[in-house]
């Protein structure tokens, strides 16, 4: 039997306010964290089998196994919400790599950035990835997201064939 010196009438007590100092701390210094939670719980449960004279190596089966497998099942359950895997390539990222065609000139020289770029149904305002003019029409490839702007630079097309010898001899 275990023997930690406890009278075995306070364990009931003693597991109840574990419970409720866990609980505290989920609370209060760990909001939304849910890493104490588990524990606040399996210690509650420990709680009313002590109130119920369950042996205390079962209360604190209970509140040990108990509280692990608790604390298993919410990481499990809390994994499918995870927001903090994101995506490469979520939200104004996703337009990285893309190609895109200027409806408006881009200008590097130009203070107002009227640039624009119509990329998947969307125009954007751009800048010049580098020194020089990208006129209306020319076909381009997002390389980055500057703020609320696109940044692109001219797509690179097929080189065109080169000239076949016309029979002239």
């Amino acid at each position: 039997m275990l023997d930690l010196g406890i009278e075995l009438n306070a364990w009931p007590w003693i597991w109840l306010g574990i419970g409720v100092f866990f609980a505290v701390i989920e609370l209060t210094l760990l909001p939304g964290s849910f890493v104490i939670l588990p524990f606040a719980l399996s210690a509650f449960a420990a709680s009313i089998a002590g109130f119920y004279d369950v042996p205390i190596e079962v209360q604190w089966a209970i509140f040990v196994i108990g509280g692990a497998i608790v604390w298993y099942v919410m990481y499990r359950f809390a994994r499918r919400w995870d927001d903090t895997k994101v995506a490469p390539g979520v939200g104004a990222e996703r337009l990285v790599g893309l190609p895109a065609i200027v409806t408006r000139p881009i200008d590097p020289d130009d203070i107002q950035r009227q640039g624009r770029v119509s990329v998947g149904g969307e125009v954007w305002g751009a800048l010049a990835d580098g020194d020089f003019t990208v006129d209306a029409g020319t076909k381009v490839v997002i390389t980055a997201v500057n703020g609320t702007r696109v940044v692109v630079r001219p797509a690179i097309t097929d080189p065109l064939p080169p000239p076949t010898a016309s029979g002239a001899s």
